[in-house]
C-alpha cells in the first residue's frame, strides 16, 4: 500500500517530506523512482504528464494537491472509474482572498495608471474610487468565492455573486443560472472570476459577456486560464468598453514571451501565484483521506463525476 507523488514542477521531494513527516507509516513515492506500482492506492497530482496515471492496476483514490481538477480531465488517459478528490483549505481560500483585494484597492486608487505613467514620465493626477464607489461582482462562490466575498463585505463594499446554484452569502446580493447573468453584470463594476474551469466555464469570459459589463468596467482572471478569450479581452481593452484587467491565469504557462499581454498597458501580471497550497495545511488533508480509503469510508471533498469539480 502507498501514496505515488505526480508533478512536474521540482517539489516532488517538498511533498514527500511532508507526508513522511505527517505519516511516517505510510510509503510515499516519487514517481520518477523505482516504486512498486501494483502497491499504489492514492496518487497525489499536479498537471501529472499525460498517460502517467493509467500504469497503476489497484489505484483506488486521485487526489488533486490544490483546488483545481480541470487539469485532470485534460489527459485522456485518466482512468474513469476512479473517484477524485481536491483540496478545500482555509489558507489557500485567504491567501487567494488577500490577493483580489490587493488588486481592487490598487484599481480603487489608480495604481496601475500611475504606474504605467511613471514609466512614460507623466505627472498627472487623476480622481480616485472611495470603497462605497463599487460593486464588486464574483463569478463562482465556493470555497474561494465565499471567502473573498465574506472579507469583501467587511472591508464595506457591495458585493454580488453568480453561481451555478443559488448561495446563500450575508450581505451578498445572490445571481444563479444563465436567466440571471445578465442582471449581475450589468451592475458589476469590478468582474471577478474563481468559478471552476468545465466544458460549461470554457472561454465565459468573452466579448458577449464583457459587452454585458458597464463601460470602464475592471477584470479580474484567478481561476483559470480557460476561462478567457484572450483575443476578446485584447479588443474590449482597445476600444475602451474595459478600463483594464488583472490575470493570474493563462493559457499557456508560462506566458510565451511574445503574446501580447507582456506589453499591453491595460494588462497587469502575475505569474499564476495568487495562492499556492501549502504543504503544512493540505497534508493532513491528504493523510486522512488516505485512512478513510483505506477502511472504507466516504472520502473528503470528492469531485463530482457530472459536475467536474
Amino acid at each position: 500500500m502507498g501514496i505515488v507523488i505526480i508533478r512536474q514542477d521540482g517539489k516532488i521531494d517538498l511533498w514527500k517530506e511532508a507526508l513522511k513527516l505527517h505519516a511516517p507509516q505510510i510509503p510515499v513515492y516519487g514517481y520518477l523512482e523505482d516504486h512498486p506500482k501494483e502497491a499504489i492506492k492514492m496518487a497525489l497530482v499536479w498537471k501529472q504528464p499525460e498517460g502517467s496515471l493509467a500504469g497503476y492496476p489497484n489505484l483506488e483514490c486521485i487526489a488533486s494537491s490544490g483546488a483545481g481538477v480541470d487539469f485532470l480531465f485534460e489527459d485522456p488517459q485518466l482512468p474513469t472509474h476512479i473517484p477524485i478528490t481536491r483540496v478545500v483549505d482555509e489558507y489557500l481560500a485567504k491567501d487567494m482572498s488577500e490577493h483580489v483585494m490587493a488588486l481592487i484597492f490598487a484599481q480603487l486608487k489608480n495604481l496601475y495608471h500611475y504606474k504605467v505613467d511613471q514609466g512614460n514620465g507623466v505627472w498627472k493626477p487623476i480622481p480616485y474610487k472611495r470603497i462605497v464607489d463599487m460593486t464588486i461582482g464574483i463569478m463562482g462562490l465556493g470555497a474561494l468565492g465565499t471567502v473573498l466575498a465574506n472579507d469583501l463585505v467587511h472591508f464595506g463594499f457591495t458585493v454580488q455573486g453568480w453561481s451555478g446554484s443559488y448561495k446563500n452569502i450575508k450581505g451578498v446580493k445572490a445571481f444563479t443560472g444563465s436567466q440571471e447573468q445578465a442582471e449581475f453584470l450589468r451592475s458589476t463594476q469590478i468582474l471577478v472570476c474563481l468559478l471552476p474551469l468545465t466544458p460549461a466555464t470554457t472561454g465565459i469570459l468573452n466579448s458577449a459577456l464583457f459587452e454585458q459589463l458597464p463601460k470602464g468596467a475592471h477584470i479580474i482572471n484567478v481561476a483559470r486560464g480557460g476561462h478567457l478569450v484572450d483575443g476578446d479581452l485584447l479588443q474590449m481593452l482597445d476600444n475602451g468598453h474595459l478600463s483594464s484587467a488583472c490575470l493570474d491565469v493563462y493559457h499557456q504557462e508560462p506566458l510565451p514571451t511574445d503574446h501580447p499581454f507582456w506589453k499591453h498597458p491595460k494588462v497587469h501580471m502575475t505569474p499564476h501565484y495568487a495562492s499556492v497550497s501549502d504543504t503544512n495545511s493540505v497534508v493532513p488533508q491528504i493523510v486522512e483521506n488516505y485512512r478513510r480509503l483505506m477502511s472504507g469510508e466516504v472520502l473528503l471533498h470528492r469531485v463530482s463525476e457530472t459536475k467536474k469539480y
